[in-house]
């Protein structure tokens, strides 16, 4: 009702401790206690008042008729806000017990690759393979043409694999060199 806070209520108080003096004070906020209970009280048989005639009349009852007689049930509006729902959550991609056109197969079948996809890229693993739904043949390997510098130059073999050379025989031996300066 009234929006006063704290500090609202310290400024008045301040001022009523001014104005009226610390002798009447507490007199003056016992009147005002005493004058906002008879209001609240005023107010609560007021409501009362009202009520008890409203069940006398029967508005109440007649209110209660009429909002039942619009409610959503009556008119058919929950069944319209049920396919609503049912509608917004539809995901074409997810099978049904209806036969599929070639164009939704179509779709389902992209977006499940395309679901694949993600999930193979978050878990790190390879790309899975897009499956057709015709088998397609496979390409026949392209040979590489035959150019004039590959005649020319000479085709690299695999490198010859290095042997520990042989022991030389006692015999075969070969003599030592002498060292300059010594004969």
């Amino acid at each position: 009702m009234f929006d006063i806070g704290w500090s609202e209520l310290l400024l008045i108080g301040v001022v009523a401790l001014i104005v009226v003096g610390p002798k009447d004070l507490p007199g003056m906020f016992r009147t005002l206690g005493r004058f906002t209970a008879k209001a609240r009280a005023m107010g609560r048989e007021f409501q009362r008042a009202m009520d008890d005639a409203a069940k006398e009349t029967g508005v109440k009852e007649t209110a209660d008729e009429l909002k039942a007689m619009t409610s959503k049930k009556n008119l058919g509006l929950d069944a319209l806000d049920k396919a609503a729902a049912k509608f917004e959550k539809w995901d074409p991609s997810k099978s049904s017990s209806a036969p599929k056109g070639p164009a939704t197969q179509a779709l389902a079948d992209k977006r499940a690759a395309e679901a694949a996809e993600r999930k193979a890229k978050l878990a790190g693993a390879p790309e899975p393979k897009a499956a057709s739904p015709e088998p397609a043949a496979k390409p026949a390997p392209k040979k590489a043409p035959a150019t004039k510098t590959a005649a020319k130059t000479p085709a690299k073999s695999a490198p010859a694999k290095k042997t520990a050379p042989a022991k030389p025989s006692a015999a075969a031996k070969p003599k030592p060199r002498a060292k300059k300066g010594e004969a």
